[in-house]
């Protein structure tokens, strides 16, 4: 009998992880979960090394095959376990647009966030930049247009792209902030996901506030340490 697949994951510091466990609970897939401590380094342990060289969270072991990168997880889960294919469409040209909108979290969104914040969790700094937030929010434009005619990111269907998209946005929108009347759509769109029975059963917000809240300890802890070295 197959045994559940093993995610290793963060819930307070990763958003990906969260991506994958909002989808998870979409797909009604029962996860074996192995909390993997970032601050500690154990996620650069030789055990975790040889299953991800990349030493980067979330994975997934499914009854041997190893899945790292949280959009190549979801997209795995979706075409094993998914009942249709509504969440990640077999049809190329819709896959190619929900692969547009992973990309767009792994090249946009996700990456501006990991600028920001790297820095404070691995290496001291207590810096806010102006330029790094202003970065963040160049954002919201471009996912105003996605969402201009659609309630969803890829259509009017809900997809794992906005799984992995509303993982980063609502980790972030505190430190850039998004204006609801400049960007009534994004904003609705936020809502709309946050409503969602799977994002509360993953308990997103929760995650999200908690990877907030460590960020701006974080901050004040590089702070008062600098002034004791000084």
């Amino acid at each position: 009998m197959p045994n559940n697949p093993i995610l290793y994951y963060t819930f307070d510091l990763s958003p990906p992880s969260r991506a994958v466990l909002l989808t998870a609970k979409a797909l009604n897939i029962d996860l074996e979960l192995r909390n993997i401590n970032l601050m500690k380094g154990e996620q650069l342990t030789s055990e975790f090394l040889k299953l991800n060289p990349q030493h980067t969270i979330p994975l997934l072991i499914d009854n041997g095959v190893i899945v790292y990168d949280s959009h190549a997880i979801c997209a795995y889960m979706c075409d094993k376990y998914g009942s249709d294919d509504s969440l990640y469409p077999k049809d190329i040209v819709k896959r190619a647009h929900v692969n547009a909108r992973l990309h767009f979290d792994t090249g946009f969104l996700f990456a501006r966030l990991r600028i920001f914040f790297e820095p404070i969790f691995y290496w001291g700094s207590f810096d806010v930049p102006d330029e790094k937030l202003n970065y963040i929010a160049k954002c919201w434009p471009l996912m105003e247009s996605f969402l201009e005619s659609c309630d969803y990111l890829c259509g009017d269907v809900l997809t794992i792209a906005d799984f992995c998209c509303i993982a980063t946005v609502t980790s972030c929108d505190g430190l850039a902030p998004i204006d609801g009347e400049k960007y009534p759509k994004l904003t609705e769109w936020i809502n709309r996901m946050e409503s969602n029975e799977f994002y509360k059963a993953a308990r997103m917000a929760e995650g999200a506030v908690a990877f907030k809240t460590f960020l701006t300890n974080k901050i004040q802890e590089n702070k008062i340490l600098s002034e004791v070295k000084v």
